[in-house]
């Protein structure tokens, strides 16, 4: 299936560090949209390093992917 510009999917995003019971879900384009959205909404408690690692499943394919945000630049990048 193609992605159309605009197209928005459900979401279930967590911090890393805690239960997955505690997720949001948010609609938006991406799994890095979703992940920065997060950050940006919630404001999960970060690390001395500035970064904060977070689970993104999407609701409709369960696929998942984790991304460490740091939050000073909002640069998301793939957990290592």
């Amino acid at each position: 299936m193609t992605q159309v510009a605009g197209d928005t999917r459900q979401f279930s995003v967590h911090a890393r560090h805690v239960d997955s019971h505690h997720a949001r879900v948010l609609e938006e384009a991406s799994f890095e949209a979703a992940a920065v959205a997060y950050v940006e909404d919630f404001h999960p408690p970060m690390t001395e390093d500035h970064e904060i690692s977070v689970i993104v499943r999407e609701v409709g394919t369960g696929h998942e992917h984790c991304f460490r945000i740091d939050l000073d630049s909002g640069e998301a990048a793939p957990c290592s």
